[in-house]
């Protein structure tokens, strides 16, 4: 569960999982299989490019009991996720809705403080 404390905004959201920016602690909470995590923003990164990179082909493809999940454990969190194919999947859905937006954000910022400084 989030602080209820922490000054949060919807970053992005789907029917499987949430990513929200806390502004008063510099922080990413992802909402996903019923817990909440919370990552500083280069550990949020860095957990998207290991979810990005785990081989789902590969996966798929071994038909040993091991491949049927992958363990993830984040860095600085208390935090083990262990998912399926389908949970990889959405996942990476949450996960890159929030970069984007994120990255989408950045630039239009950037955009208005450019134009600000042509009308000045």
């Amino acid at each position: 569960m989030i602080c209820p404390l922490a000054n949060v905004e919807e970053v992005f959201k789907t029917e499987k999982g949430a990513v929200y920016q806390c502004s008063r602690k510099n922080r990413y909470w992802l909402d996903f299989a019923n817990t909440s995590t919370s990552f500083t923003v280069s550990d949020f990164f860095s957990f998207k490019k290991r979810i990005d990179e785990i081989d789902i082909e590969a996966m798929l493809n071994d038909s040993s009991r091991n491949s049927d999940f992958e363990m993830i454990m984040p860095f600085r969190t208390d935090r083990c996720f262990i998912l399926s194919v389908e949970d990889i999947l959405n996942l990476r859905e949450v996960l890159s809705g929030a970069k984007f937006m994120l990255e989408l954000n950045t630039e239009i910022q950037r955009m208005l403080r450019r134009n600000l400084l042509l009308v000045h």
